[in-house]
C-alpha cells in the first residue's frame, strides 16, 4: 500500500475533510467539526439536567474520581457532552469535554475496525493464519522461536475474540516488563517483537479456537499484523485509514509519564493511599502506579491511545451502521464486528454486543476508568476518568448501572441537537 506524507493528510483531511465520517443531509455533505476545538461545558448547560449532574458528582465523590468526562448520543447525534472534577487539580484546570484521556482498552475497538478495513479491501481474511512459513508474521524471527506447533493454528479471528491461546496465569506480558527484563537479562525493555518472539518460545495454555482468556497480547499482535500487512506503522494506519475518515483528529498514542503529557491531556490519579511501584524499566526507582508503573506507550493497538468522550462517541458512530453518519467500513463489517455468538464467546473488539442488552466496551488502567454502552434503542452513553479505582476492571459494573439509573431519569430530558454539527444551519 502506498504510504503518503502522514503529516500532509492530516492537514488535507482537517481542511477539505472529505472522508467518509461526514455528515449527510438532504445530498448535502457537512464535515464533521474538529470536536476538541469547538465544544465547551457551556453547550450542554442545561437546567433539567441539573439531576443528572448531581448524581455523576456523587458517583465521582464516592469513587474518589478526581476527575470525568460524560457524552451521550443518540441515533448519531452528539446530545450531550461535559468535563466534571479536574482535569489537573494540582493546576486547578478544570474538566472539559475537550480534554484527551488515555482510552485504556477502548484502544482494542480501534485495533478492530483497523483489521475489519485491512478484511475488505481484500488485504487479509479473519480466516488468515497468524503464524508459520504460511502465516501473516513469517519472518525467520519469529517462525524459528515457536516450538509449540499450535501456534501455526492461531488465526486473525482468534486474536480478535481472545481465543489465540494465550494465558495470563503467569502474570501478562504487556504488563510484565520488570519480570521478561530479569528472566532474559535484558537491560532496556522489550520492543513488541521482542515481547513475541519471547511468548512464541512458550507453550500455549489451550488449543487456540476452542477457549478464550482475555488477552492484551492478542492485541498487540493484531497492531503487528496492521503494520506487516498495510506496510505503514500502526498508528499512521489508523490515524489515515480509520480515524481521520471519522472525522476523529485527536486521537494520540499515550506516553508513559507526566512530562509526556500531551496538548489537552489529562494528569492522571490513583487511588487514594495507593503505594509507589516499581518502575516498569527496572531502573530501581518507585514512581506513581499511572506515571510509569507501566509502559503505556508499548501496549500499542492493545490500549495505548488517547482522545476525549466526544470522540470516541464520533468514532462510534462511524463504526455503528446508522447512515446518518457515513461508516469509515462496509456493512458486513459493521455485522461482523457486532455479531452476537453467545454470552461466552467475545465480539470483535467490543466486549459484548448481546443484542438485548446493547454493544459495551470498557477499559481500565492505573489512572484510567473508560466505558462505552451502545444501547438497542441507538442511544450510546461514554464515560471516561482520569483516576482509577480499587475496583479495576470491576468498575464498569458500577459505572453500567449509573447508565441505567440516568437513562431511566434523564433520558427524555435530553435536548434533541447534534454538537457533532451544531456550527452549521442544518435547517437550510
Amino acid at each position: 500500500m502506498k504510504h503518503p506524507c502522514l503529516n500532509l493528510t492530516l492537514i488535507l483531511c482537517a481542511i477539505l475533510c472529505s472522508c467518509a465520517g461526514n455528515y449527510v443531509k438532504q445530498g448535502i455533505q457537512y464535515p464533521p467539526v474538529n470536536l476538541n476545538a469547538t465544544l465547551t461545558n457551556q453547550m450542554s448547560d442545561t437546567s433539567v439536567l441539573y439531576p443528572m449532574e448531581k448524581r455523576i458528582e456523587g458517583y465521582m465523590k464516592h469513587w474518589h474520581l478526581k476527575g470525568a468526562q460524560l457524552a451521550i448520543m443518540r441515533r448519531d447525534s452528539l446530545l450531550y457532552a461535559k468535563g466534571f472534577g479536574w482535569a489537573d487539580e494540582e493546576g486547578k484546570e478544570a474538566m472539559t469535554p475537550t480534554h484527551k484521556m488515555r482510552l485504556a482498552s477502548i484502544s482494542k475497538l480501534v485495533t478492530a475496525t483497523g483489521i475489519m478495513k485491512l478484511e475488505q479491501d481484500g488485504l487479509l481474511s479473519l480466516e488468515d493464519k497468524v503464524f508459520g512459513p504460511r502465516g501473516i508474521l513469517n519472518d525467520p524471527f519469529y517462525c524459528k522461536s515457536i516450538t509449540d506447533t499450535n501456534y501455526y493454528n492461531i488465526t486473525v479471528e482468534d486474536l480478535l475474540r481472545h481465543k489465540g491461546g494465550f494465558t495470563r496465569r503467569a502474570g501478562d506480558p504487556l504488563f510484565s516488563c520488570k519480570d521478561i527484563m530479569a528472566r532474559h537479562h535484558l537491560s532496556s525493555p522489550p520492543t513488541a517483537e521482542e515481547t513475541l518472539r519471547i511468548q512464541l518460545k512458550r507453550r500455549l495454555y489451550f488449543q487456540p479456537g476452542t477457549d478464550q482468556e482475555y488477552s492484551n497480547l492478542g492485541y498487540l499482535i493484531l497492531s503487528m499484523i496492521i503494520e506487516k500487512v498495510s506496510g505503514m506503522p500502526y498508528q499512521d494506519f489508523i490515524q489515515e485509514e480509520i480515524l481521520i475518515p471519522a472525522g476523529c483528529l485527536g486521537f494520540q498514542i499515550a506516553g508513559n509519564y507526566l512530562k509526556d503529557r500531551k496538548k489537552g491531556e489529562v494528569c492522571y490519579y490513583d487511588p487514594p493511599r495507593t503505594p509507589l511501584a516499581p518502575e516498569y524499566n527496572n531502573s530501581g526507582r518507585k514512581v506513581k502506579r499511572c506515571y510509569g508503573g507501566n509502559d503505556i506507550t508499548a501496549l500499542s493497538g492493545a490500549g495505548a491511545w488517547i482522545a476525549s468522550a466526544p470522540e470516541i462517541a464520533l468514532f462510534v458512530a462511524s463504526i455503528d451502521g446508522r447512515q446518518e453518519i457515513r461508516d469509515v467500513i462496509n456493512p458486513d463489517s459493521v455485522a461482523e464486528m457486532t455479531r452476537y455468538i453467545d454470552r461466552h464467546t467475545y465480539s470483535l473488539g467490543w466486549n459484548d454486543t448481546n443484542p438485548d442488552n446493547g454493544w459495551v466496551r470498557t477499559g481500565t488502567l492505573s489512572g484510567t476508568t473508560a466505558m462505552i454502552k451502545y444501547f438497542p434503542d441507538g442511544e450510546c452513553w461514554i464515560f471516561l476518568a482520569n483516576t482509577s479505582t480499587w475496583r479495576g476492571p470491576e468498575q464498569a459494573r458500577h459505572t453500567a448501572d449509573l447508565f441505567d439509573e440516568l437513562r431511566h431519569a434523564c433520558s427524555n430530558s435530553l435536548p434533541e441537537r447534534d454538537l457533532f454539527h451544531e456550527h452549521y444551519s442544518l435547517s437550510d
